[in-house]
């Protein structure tokens, strides 16, 4: 099968196709012209100075930053249940999502031979979990949270009191893998 377009056609379908184009383009234009600038791409909220201040935070490893409140493992496996298991597995081994529990020198990486800090573990938590509702835990269950997956990484033991004092205290074995940026001065460095 052979296509015959004849010359005058195809500038025409090709006009048409332009001025459709454009057409659409200013209507666009004019559309997006007379809306509120919050509204332009119909989604989302304004950030208001409430919700500023909700994700305005920064828990530096030394613990600086870290909120009033406390929490426990036990409380801890309670809110796991509920709100990681269905990502992490029952125990933070089985998935499906990243494993949480290493209690071995594998080559798998997990809170226990992993993360350097166990502030900077707080901050994350509180900060990107639950996957379906980031920051919507409170600092108590943050504080619980992270008690429980330190217990089971062998980090703290049971009964052990997370708070702003105790926490920057955990000793974490990767640290020594890690290299803090102390530079100071110049213009990149803040």
């Amino acid at each position: 099968m052979r296509l015959v377009v004849k010359k005058g056609l195809l500038w025409a379908v090709l006009g048409l196709g332009g001025w459709a184009s454009l057409s659409f383009s200013q209507s666009r234009t004019a559309a997006v012209g007379t809306m509120p600038a919050d509204t332009i791409y119909g989604f989302g909220r304004p950030a208001t100075a409430e919700r500023i201040k909700a994700w305005d935070s920064a828990i530096r490893p030394d613990g600086k930053g870290l909120p009033p409140g406390s929490g426990t493992a036990e409380k801890g496996a309670v809110l796991y249940a509920e709100r990681c298991s269905a990502c992490h597995g029952k125990t933070g081994v089985e998935g499906p999502n990243d494993r949480l529990v290493v209690s071995d020198t594998s080559k798998t990486k997990g809170i226990g031979n992993y993360w350097p800090y166990a502030t900077t573990l707080f901050d994350y938590i509180r900060r990107a979990m639950p996957f379906n509702a980031p920051g919507s835990l409170t600092d108590a269950e943050v504080y619980s949270l992270t008690a429980f997956l330190l217990e089971k990484n062998q980090r703290i033991q049971p009964g052990f009191v997370l708070d702003a004092q105790t926490l920057p205290r955990v000793a974490m074995p990767a640290k020594a893998k890690y290299i803090l940026d102390d530079r100071s001065g110049g213009p990149i460095i803040r």
